[in-house]
């Protein structure tokens, strides 16, 4: 066992992000986070600071650094998901004003400034929502670009095309600007799309499993996930909804429960009708380079042993 893997977390949470984050913070042998950065998206920016510490607080972690990014997209006005993720965005369990502080240093200034500090290649951006706040780091300090691990991020689909519009998925439509950065800037990228995401259901022997363990981390979450789900059981007519943002951290914990293929993926940015949609070359029918790693398959019932175990050491 090597030393852990340094990430970075960049989030807008969300249910499903708080389930990532716990997944991240559960598994200190394998992972560390230097720190939590936080954007607009499922909810406005101030909203998603006070989430991610009160998912750090559940989670007994009121050590984790947690810093404000980027308030709105880089071109365009806010779009959230409170018919999501309700008017919290954390709705389900009693929320609090979380006692840990949101340090003083801008999220993106973080990022820059973690990236130049650290050993090249040894951090991994994890992101869980709209990528600006990687994006504003790569536009202003390109140099980082070469010192970046790898970009795991959790946006985008082919097979399953959109949940925000008939074409795109929400990260990626939040601030497609941003993904094209991202996606152009030749770092190492992995993609979990909603054609994963979709398949990891939480059934409600599943959160029942989480409740179970008993303790305020994995009540809280069981919590959240009930209401998170009754949004995607009405809009799919399944048991339980898509957990999407957890399957980044499961990737870095666990690749092999995932399955997928190298691609070459454009984000639209131009057309009305597709704008954000992530145009995944999945068959090969083109020439232009490959730049993401693009996971389709998973292990469903392999990720959630390893959320609840992982949540369970909470």
């Amino acid at each position: 066992m090597g030393s852990p893997r340094k990430i970075i977390i960049d989030t807008d949470p969300g249910q499903d992000d708080a389930a990532a984050i716990m997944l991240a913070l559960g598994s200190p042998e394998e992972i560390e986070v230097l720190g939590i950065t936080t954007v607009a998206g499922n909810v406005p920016l101030a909203r998603t600071s006070t989430n991610a510490r009160i998912i750090c607080e559940f989670a007994g972690r009121p050590d984790v650094k947690v810093y404000a990014g980027a308030e709105r997209p880089l071109k365009r006005k806010p779009i959230s998901a409170e018919h999501v993720h309700g008017a919290t965005g954390l709705d389900g369990p009693p929320l609090f004003e979380p006692t840990m502080p949101l340090q003083d240093q801008n999220g993106v200034d973080f990022i820059i400034e973690t990236l130049r500090r650290e050993p090249k290649g040894t951090v991994t951006l994890c992101t869980l929502g709209p990528l600006t706040n990687v994006a504003l780091a790569l536009t202003r300090a390109p140099d980082i670009a070469a010192s970046i691990r790898e970009i795991v991020l959790m946006g985008g689909a082919y097979f399953e095309v959109g949940n925000i519009t008939p074409t795109a998925e929400f990260n990626i439509y939040v601030d497609p600007e941003a993904a094209e950065i991202v996606f152009k800037s030749g770092v190492p990228l992995v993609m979990l799309t909603l054609d994963v995401t979709h398949k990891v259901l939480t059934l409600k022997a599943r959160i029942e499993s989480i409740r179970s363990l008993g303790t305020r981390a994995a009540v809280a979450l069981a919590q959240m996930l009930d209401f998170f789900e009754r949004f995607d059981i009405e809009k799919y007519g399944s048991d339980g909804g898509p957990l999407h943002d957890p399957t980044v951290i499961a990737y870095l914990l666990k690749p092999e429960l995932f399955a997928g293929r190298d691609c070459n993926v454009e984000i639209e940015v131009n057309s009305e009708l597709t704008l954000g949609m992530t145009v995944i070359d999945w068959w090969r029918v083109t020439d232009r380079p490959k730049n993401a790693k693009v996971l389709k398959d998973v292990d469903a019932q392999g990720f959630f042993d390893l959320l609840t175990e992982r949540v369970g050491r909470l």
